[in-house]
């Protein structure tokens, strides 16, 4: 196996919290909450730009690692899409209807093992604007790696996008069509 240190840059480990995503998109062209049982729990039409997010990732290095969890059974009309591009679509059934942080949690053990595992992983990428990832980013720093998030202007929290490497608008990156320049903390709604 080639260690990260032989090839200079190393594989790269993709991940997607894809509803939070997903949800965050729904919420901007609706302009209603997502949350509410009615708009959640019903199948889902596609809105995340699937191949931008993936170009994104290539850009660091080979893609190693492709996992994006959700409940399937609402989104299963981004399925061609996501295993086009070798994803690993890990089902998650929530345990009540107002459950969250589930794909939240899996996430972040499945990279935190992943990078203990493979050393040849030198590029993280989470898909996702939860402030739930910053122990995440500062766990992979620790270890060494680079820490890449994408999240949507409005709905990323401004902590999690500030602890990256580098963080990307997923607005910018779908109108463009390939990666944008990382983002600085401007462009971040004020919190309430």
């Amino acid at each position: 196996m080639q260690s990260r240190e032989q090839d200079g840059r190393g594989g790269v480990a993709l991940y997607w919290d894809f509803e939070n995503l997903h949800a965050s998109l729904w919420e901007e062209r609706q302009g209603d909450s997502y949350g509410k049982t009615d708009n959640r729990f019903k199948v889902q039409e596609p809105l995340v730009d699937v191949q931008a997010v993936v170009g994104l990732a290539a850009s660091f290095g080979p893609i190693a690692i492709h996992r994006a969890y959700c409940n399937w059974q609402y989104f299963g009309r981004y399925r061609d899409a996501l295993l086009q591009t070798a994803a690993e679509l890990v089902q998650l059934f929530p345990p009540g209807a107002s459950s969250k942080n589930g794909a939240d949690i899996k996430l972040c053990l499945d990279a935190m093992e992943d990078l203990a595992r493979f050393d040849h992983i030198g590029t993280v990428v989470v898909a996702g604007g939860d402030s739930d990832f910053m122990a995440l980013s500062q766990k992979v720093k620790a270890a060494g790696r680079t820490i890449v998030g994408v999240g949507t202007a409005r709905a990323t929290n401004r902590h999690w996008a500030a602890s990256c490497h580098e963080f990307h608008f997923y607005e910018k990156l779908s109108r463009d069509g390939q990666a944008a320049a990382p983002a600085s903390g401007a462009g971040f709604p004020e919190e309430p």
